[in-house]
């Protein structure tokens, strides 16, 4: 049991480093979003017009809208400028709970990774690192590629952190875990 919470312990540090390297020091999504010289007007009539925190998809319809009508506005958008936006009345500096859950939920990943990898029969080196990356694969196409997908985002930044950060945990898990 000590050999699987350190494993866990050790694998949520590092996808936690990497985590912050890449967001961080090594700019890996920094492509990700845009600068506009117009910020400051464009978060001037953003406050002027959204009354609460969310995430916004425009052009939309009101909720309740009639099927039919709903299909024929977005009919009418067709090659017209949309925007997705995620607005906060108030930029929080304060990062603390955010790492802290962030690494909560590194726990909880490694968690279940040492787990899946504890209920194989086999355990050996590559099938702690094929298994790892797997899981990064896995967690990359079903959430920030999809997004990319409909939303016409950059998802490179996020490919690399599921082949590094994985890619570190399974090198590590395999050298830990196996049977001997």
């Amino acid at each position: 049991m000590t050999k699987q919470i350190f494993a866990v312990l050790v694998s949520a540090v590092l996808l936690f480093l990497w985590q912050f390297l890449s967001w961080s020091m090594l700019g890996v999504h920094q492509d990700e979003y845009k600068y506009t010289p117009n910020q400051d007007k464009i978060l001037e009539a953003l406050n002027a017009n959204l009354s609460e925190n969310g995430d916004y998809f425009l052009p939309g319809v009101a909720p309740g809208t009639p099927m039919d009508q709903e299909q024929a506005f977005m009919e009418n958008q067709a090659g017209k400028p949309w925007a997705k936006i995620s607005y906060r009345k108030a930029f929080n500096t304060n990062m603390g709970m955010n790492l802290f859950r962030g690494f909560v939920a590194d726990l909880a990943a490694a968690f279940l990774l040492v787990w899946l990898l504890m209920k194989a029969e086999k355990r050996s080196f590559s099938s702690a690192m094929l298994s790892s990356l797997a899981v990064g694969f896995i967690g990359y196409l079903t959430i920030p590629y999809l997004d990319s997908i409909w939303y016409e985002t950059k998802s490179i930044g996020f490919l690399i952190d599921s082949v590094v950060q994985w890619g570190l945990v399974g090198v590590w898990l395999g050298w830990w875990l196996p049977k001997r």
